[in-house]
């Protein structure tokens, strides 16, 4: 079959190739350009194929049922004859299995011919970074075969395809890493908020979200910043002004803090303005340029019990009593909560301190805090 494409057409495509890796689903809008392109009925994208040992990532366009994925990848994947293709290279199904083995096999006949594919066309990219991908284009079977142009259009994408793959891998790796900080900062109860270069609110985390939302010392006006008292935003504005001019002539970055009074009388919220420095090829505005840090004495501890228990050999009431006195509570006040009296809970304390090899209360706390049982 015969394929038209202008410079045009390949450049509108190949813009949604780039674009994939930051779709909501990758690719989605380059895989329903390809089908189109190529007349199939389907256009499939493995991003990570299916094994005993892990669960598929398919990607297909409009028509292919999320049973039909799900079958594959829990059964079919492995009658698969159509896999392991060279690398890089587009290769027809009847290149690779011959008609009377397709036709016959356990596959074709109680998989793909219910949905009414039988041509198909392939190639896998393996990738440096040990990336296993599978594009896969496929066809009815009163449809044509696909044509030598056809192959080479595909393999056009080819390179593209296997570097946005990359960059896609690389984006997922930063953004879980961004996840597992964001989470060890949200286990220390420490609000974060970052700021553009036009002193403007980029990002918060859940800390940092629940305190503006109290509207109780912080507050969230025209994507800016206010806090405390009238005197205190003053200050907090200066603060910004001195972080943003840092961040922008390249200094070392700039710490500064201040505390923060709270109209309903609760205790002063801690708050540490720092700039961000710019990566080397940073442009643009959407791009962190102060970091705020806040920190709230009433906010509890959220250490699990069950690193706690594991990290210091103690209890299950030991564990509970700790955390009690690591949350501010006094020695009376944590054995009335826990319903016990205060000899027992003086025992508890005793074999705690034996088991932790600390002598007085402060340390206790000190130690658990310090730990690493806030980041479980």
């Amino acid at each position: 079959m015969a394929v038209s494409l202008t410079l045009e057409h390949y450049s509108e495509i190949l813009g949604h190739l780039y674009q994939g890796p930051i779709e909501s689903v990758p690719w989605n809008t380059f895989l329903d350009g390809l089908k189109d392109l190529l007349a199939s009925k389907y256009a499939t994208f493995i991003l990570r194929p299916p094994s005993h040992l892990v669960d598929g990532l398919t990607i297909s366009t409009a028509g292919s049922s999320q049973e039909v994925t799900a079958s594959y990848h829990q059964h079919f994947y492995r009658l698969d004859p159509f896999v392991d293709l060279p690398n890089r290279q587009v290769v027809s199904l009847t290149e690779f299995v011959s008609v009377n083995d397709w036709l016959s096999s356990e596959f074709y006949k109680n998989f793909m011919e219910p949905s009414d594919v039988f041509h198909v066309l392939g190639a896998d990219i393996n990738t440096q970074d040990g990336a296993q991908c599978r594009i896969r284009i496929s066809r009815g079977r009163s449809d044509p075969p696909f044509s030598q142009d056809e192959k080479d259009l595909l393999t056009l994408f080819l390179p593209h395809l296997e570097r946005a793959v990359i960059l896609h891998m690389r984006l997922n790796r930063m953004e879980s890493e961004r996840n597992l900080y964001a989470g060890a900062v949200d286990q220390m109860a420490v609000g974060t908020i970052l700021l553009d270069s036009d002193g403007k609110v980029l990002q918060m985390n859940r800390v940092a979200e629940q305190l503006v939302q109290e509207k109780d010392g912080v507050r969230l006006v025209n994507e800016g910043l206010q806090v405390g008292t009238p005197r205190d935003s003053q200050q907090f504005r200066q603060l910004v002004k001195q972080a943003l001019l840092s961040q922008k002539s390249g200094n070392p970055s700039v710490v500064e803090a201040m505390r923060v009074q709270r109209p309903s009388g609760r205790a002063d919220l801690g708050v540490v303005v720092r700039s961000v420095p710019p990566g080397e090829w940073s442009e643009g505005k959407q791009f962190p340029a102060v970091a705020i840090f806040i920190s709230d004495p009433e906010q509890e501890s959220s250490a699990p019990q069950e690193v706690v228990r594991a990290l210091f050999d103690l209890t299950p009431a030991e564990t509970q009593l700790a955390l009690l006195l690591a949350n501010g509570l006094t020695l009376d006040e944590a054995s009335e909560e826990l319903g016990i009296s205060r000899n027992t809970a003086r025992a508890h304390l005793r074999s705690t301190f034996s088991k932790t090899g600390v002598t007085r209360q402060t340390m206790l706390v000190r130690l658990i805090l310090r730990s690493v049982a806030t980041l479980g």
